[in-house]
């Protein structure tokens, strides 16, 4: 039988592979090339400078990734509470909050009881989230609650985690949505399957032909429409012109081709867990702007207590990220993006 601790080492080795060494030297020639470029102009600000902002923004939200509530586990839950005391009492406007994938650790009935115990704690905008790989981790578990990968699934099934997702976050009969916010619209993309229907796919997010058609007539309503479309996903994206296996995107060129034909197009993703402290998190691959955000519950190359999470304002000309630390209620330096809107 493969224990937990060993099964999860060798995940996180496989993700440390994935996001780490080629990501590194990417990043680096991109700060080459932000660097010779200037004192001219960048596409991504990393200042704050005055520039004529409106004082309220179109539209404000938070975006947590990663939470991992377990009911065994209590470091997560301490960590998440650090967040929601920052956000119901934030001193800015937060028109709604998304959780972006791996709400729970092995997506028990246990584990969606105690995060919506948590969260029924405050005051909160608005709640929308997609699924992440952890989010189907029940498969994982027996009867008894012990870790087995030899006997998964173990009786259950993805439609299991499926349902219990969607009847945490209300969704009725599918685990991604849309919403349109102040003119803002949100498309939360979910994984729809794993190891119990989908073993090949890995740890990578699987998307149906229904909701691949589904995210392309979405992306539809937006010709001519200045204001941004932010997608979120949970698992990265592969390098363009490849399709994801374990760790990613699976259905990557598809997912890059839907986007092309469209301007202001944000895509917000989670699960690598990459610290806002000294790491990389906007990639330059992609005709549209891709961020990779932090983790509430489970931030890596830390020093210490941490829980991260991202801060996004929508304005007429351009929308402005920034990364949070929750433990101490601060912005990040050197964590903040401004983007015109074309």
């Amino acid at each position: 039988m493969v224990s937990r601790r060993s099964f999860i080492k060798k995940m996180l080795g496989l993700l440390a592979v994935v996001s780490g060494g080629g990501a590194a030297l990417w990043a680096a020639a991109r700060r080459t090339s932000v660097e010779a470029a200037e004192p001219g102009p960048s596409p991504v600000k990393r200042a704050g400078a005055v520039d004529g902002t409106p004082k309220t923004p179109l539209l404000s939200f938070f975006l947590l990734s990663d939470l991992h509530i377990s009911v065994s586990e209590g470091s997560m839950t301490e960590r998440l509470h650090y967040a929601l005391k920052d956000i119901s009492s934030f001193e800015s406007g937060v028109d709604t909050l998304v959780l972006g994938g791996d709400l729970t650790d092995f997506a028990r009935d246990s584990d969606y009881r105690l995060l919506k115990s948590i969260m029924s704690q405050y005051t909160l905008p608005p709640v929308y989230a997609n699924m992440g790989n952890h989010d189907y981790y029940d498969i994982w578990l027996t009867r008894t609650g012990e870790f087995s990968t030899e006997t998964a699934p173990n009786g259950k099934t993805d439609a299991m985690s499926r349902k219990r997702f969607m009847d945490f976050i209300g969704y009725p009969d599918k685990p991604y949505t849309d919403v349109w916010l102040n003119g803002v619209h949100l498309i939360m993309l979910s994984q729809e399957a794993y190891f119990e229907e989908k073993p090949e796919v890995g740890e990578g997010a699987w998307y149906s032909d229904a909701q691949m058609a589904w995210f392309k007539e979405k992306m539809q309503e937006h010709d001519n429409n200045r204001k941004p479309a932010i997608v979120f996903i949970h698992q990265p994206l592969p390098d363009p012109g490849t399709d994801g296996g374990t760790h990613r995107l699976v259905r990557a060129k598809e997912f890059r081709a839907i986007l092309e034909p469209y301007k202001n197009v944000f895509v917000l993703s989670g699960h690598s867990h990459r610290t806002f402290y000294g790491e990389e998190h906007y990639n330059w691959q992609n005709s549209f702007h891709w961020f990779n955000n932090a983790s509430v519950g489970r931030t890596r190359a830390a020093s210490g207590t941490t829980a991260q999470g991202m801060y996004v304002q929508v304005y007429p000309h351009k929308v402005v990220i920034r990364g949070r630390e929750f433990v101490d209620r601060s912005w990040i330096q050197g964590a903040r993006w401004d983007i015109p809107l074309l």
